[in-house]
């Protein structure tokens, strides 16, 4: 009966180290609101665009290896809020064009702009493809117009993309369904939209999440945080957001 039972609670062991090992496998974005994103395998930690307490919303405390940030607006720039994850020491901080890579992700960073005129009303913004864990992510930060055809090949093929959808700073509903289907993602996360707590003397503007829902003809579910690696990838388009 020992015996019996020995092996049976080896077996369970081996269940939850096997289980343990399939969630490490897969990376989780958790979106932390405006365009600010967590990306997190078991590994490495990198967020995107972090923003300044003017925007209203509670960024709370969050430490990565890697913060991106893809133009000099403080809603977008506030990498001094975000803490290493080693004690004392600082994140790498990319925030110009180029190709990067460090522990284990590459990044690949194009300039675009900030309006429809070239840049001449808000300046020039960036474009960052991340490959992590296989997975090719594509933030396209507070994109102002429809990306051109060099951008568009120089950015690729790309599994998720995270695009502005709010209007008025940058590419409404109908612009970001455009940037959508230039780019042909496997998951599209609409962000940078007005909700109640945004500061709404500045960001009350920004049409809301129902908008672009409305305009896409469609209402997801939203979810908590999104797990995500290549063999979990839709074979088509699928809208997520989160709550």
């Amino acid at each position: 009966m020992v015996d019996i039972l020995a092996h049976i609670c080896g077996k369970i062991t081996l269940i939850v180290k096997n289980s343990n090992k399939l969630i490490e496998r897969y990376m989780e974005i958790t979106y932390l609101g405006h365009a600010c994103f967590k990306l997190k395998n078991k590994k490495v930690t990198v967020i995107i665009d972090p923003y300044d307490k003017e925007v209203g919303l509670n960024l709370g405390k969050q430490v990565a290896d890697i913060v991106v940030s893809t133009h000099a607006h403080k809603d977008h720039s506030s990498v001094e809020r975000i803490e290493g994850v080693k004690l004392g020491e600082q994140p790498m901080v990319i925030d110009k064009p180029g190709e990067y890579e460090a522990k284990g992700v590459s990044f690949f960073v194009i300039e675009a702009f900030h309006d429809d005129k070239k840049g001449e009303e808000r300046g020039k913004n960036l474009v960052v493809v991340i490959l992590m864990d296989g997975v090719s992510i594509c933030h396209v930060g507070d994109l102002g117009s429809q990306l051109d055809e060099e951008q568009i090949n120089r950015i690729g093929e790309i599994d998720i993309l995270m695009c502005p959808v709010g209007g008025h700073y940058t590419v409404d509903a109908k612009g970001a369904i455009g940037v959508m289907n230039s780019l042909e993602p496997k998951i599209f996360i609409p962000m940078h939209y007005r909700t109640d707590s945004h500061n709404q003397e500045k960001f009350g503007q920004l049409a809301k999440l129902d908008n672009f829902n409305n305009e896409y003809g469609i209402a997801p579910t939203p979810v908590k945080k999104l797990e995500v690696g290549k063999d979990r990838l839709p074979a088509e388009t699928e809208i997520v957001v989160f709550e």
